[in-house]
């Protein structure tokens, strides 16, 4: 197994975890844009994106590229994201509307500015950031183009993280998971999906 990430400090916390439950897992630093040439072409049986990913890559299509180029021949991807309607509401707001403010389709980006680490602890030396979104159709796409065949989709009421204040409680279902305080059906807050690639033809 191996786990790649573009910060430093994540991969030292994954790494210490991997050790306190005896994991055998290789970490390497570096950009996901290059991670057929870092880690090999057509290697693995599975690659899994965890939430939180997407929202730092510009193009859906790169991403979407480097994941069949990692792939074996039948192997899956994996994905449980932020969905692309939660990565476009606004910041919690006082009179507690739920409000899309931000694109919910790929442009070049929204400007965010944020002192604290988004991992709960600390500040940060840059707090600029640059977020953004990619709707379901343009991943869908970008998948397909890749020569992934998409197999499943499921969008979930629920989220492992409080991004919408007062708007939000714990699940009475899903422990470490939040859902809308009120009509939860409302809107999706995240989905997995699964994408396989093309095994060649059989003669």
């Amino acid at each position: 197994m191996v786990g790649l990430d573009f910060s430093p400090s994540a991969l030292r916390e994954a790494r210490a975890l991997a050790e306190r439950v005896g994991a055998d897992i290789t970490f390497l630093a570096g950009d996901a844009y290059d991670a057929v040439q870092m880690l090999g072409a057509h290697r693995f049986d599975l690659v899994y994106t965890g939430l939180g990913a997407l929202c730092w890559l510009p193009s859906i299509r790169r991403w979407a590229e480097e994941v069949a180029g990692l792939l074996r021949p039948g192997g899956r991807l994996f994905p449980r994201e932020g969905h692309p309607v939660l990565w476009s509401m606004s910041d919690p707001r006082p009179d507690g509307l739920l409000v899309m403010e931000y694109p919910y389709f790929e442009t070049g980006g929204v400007v965010f500015y944020e002192e604290r680490s988004y991992a709960g602890t600390g500040t940060v030396r840059a707090p600029q950031l640059v977020s953004f979104n990619h709707g379901l159709g343009e991943i869908f796409t970008a998948l397909r183009d890749a020569g992934l065949t998409t197999t499943s989709l499921e969008e979930h009421r629920e989220v492992p993280w409080n991004p919408l204040g007062d708007a939000m409680v714990p699940s009475p279902d899903l422990p470490g998971e939040y859902v809308l305080a009120s009509n939860r059906d409302r809107m999706p807050l995240t989905y997995t999906l699964q994408a396989t690639a093309k095994r060649p033809d059989r003669i």
